[in-house]
């Protein structure tokens, strides 16, 4: 399969940044289409080969036209949240946007798709999240004019993630956080990784048709993170767990965070319903590939050693869209 030019949906954000500077390497032509042109020049612009492109994904003639020349298309759009609270942003932003992208990619004649989904996808899964999810990966894969593979991660960290410094901000303006879900289980995976699976499974075959499970060396509760984030940003706080009533309550209550508030929902009930199920893989398709997963605590330290800063500069690109 001959790939020269290669299209990416959601490429503006933490991940896409990182797989884009990853492909530029292997000398592959990248266009990246955004909302908003200005306020991702700083990240991207600058990469030989990549066209920075503002547009909307929404339509899909629109879509088509800037797919025009593309031989793969990589789609990162995700979103943890939504405005309200009946699933409909999930779905427009996972669902919809996949039927979109087949309608224009069977237009385009573009074959090669590459979708990045979420560990525990299932159409018939606890969440919005995970049921809209496992929806797109379905009829991405029963398009039979398409050759995808979909990489399933754990909770992804690294530089400018939205986890850690999450909690960062968080902890910073609360001495005391009762934490939710404190049992809930994750498999960290480092972005570089992500990125290098995907620039080793695009072209080939062995990995067509394939919904690969990515997930870090080691598994650890959400407690163990946050009190981890808080030793390498050198905060002192109270962190106390939640029984699951009180857990849920927290979501319900939450679900109602008004919308231009200081950073997004900083938890749902739908984020509740998710830790239902273990973000830990079953088989890391990691090590078939030749990659040796990182330990978060190797990078981890280096980005909230300064969390202060860092932390700030996160909410407010939380808060400005970017």
């Amino acid at each position: 399969m001959q790939i020269r030019t290669i299209g990416i949906l959601g490429g503006t954000g933490f991940v896409g940044r990182t797989l884009a500077n990853r492909l530029v390497r292997d000398g592959y032509r990248l266009r990246v289409l955004t909302r908003n042109r200005e306020a991702h020049r700083e990240n991207l612009i600058l990469l030989p080969g990549l066209d920075l492109v503002e547009t909307t994904i929404n339509n899909p003639e629109i879509l088509a036209q800037h797919l025009s020349g593309c031989d793969a298309v990589i789609n990162l759009v995700g979103i943890l949240n939504e405005r309200g609270r009946n699933g409909a942003g999930f779905r427009a932003a996972h669902v919809e946007l996949a039927r979109n992208l087949i309608t224009a990619c069977r237009e385009k004649a573009i074959h090669r798709v590459l979708q990045m989904s979420a560990l525990n996808a299932d159409a018939g899964g606890p969440s919005h999240y995970l049921r809209t999810k496992g929806e797109a990966e379905d009829l991405l894969f029963a398009a039979p004019d398409l050759v995808v593979t979909s990489y399933r991660p754990s909770v992804i960290f690294g530089p400018g993630d939205s986890f850690f410094n999450r909690f960062a901000g968080l902890l910073r303006i609360a001495p005391v956080l009762p934490l939710a879900c404190a049992n809930a289980r994750f498999a960290p995976v480092f972005v570089e990784d992500v990125a290098e699976t995907v620039a080793l499974t695009l072209r080939n075959p062995d990995y067509f048709g394939r919904r690969l499970q990515l997930c870090g060396p080691s598994v650890y509760t959400l407690e163990q993170l946050v009190r981890y984030t808080a030793a390498c940003a050198g905060m002192r706080r109270a962190i106390v767990p939640m029984p699951d009533l009180l857990s849920r309550i927290q979501a319900a209550l939450l679900d109602f965070w008004p919308l231009g508030a200081f950073m997004d929902k900083p938890f749902s009930t739908d984020n509740y319903l998710s830790t239902r199920v273990e973000s830990v893989c079953t088989c890391n398709d990691l090590a078939a590939l030749g990659i040796r997963p990182t330990a978060l605590e190797a990078v981890v330290p280096s980005y909230l050693a300064h969390a202060g800063t860092r932390e700030r500069y996160y909410l407010y690109r939380s808060h400005t869209g970017q």
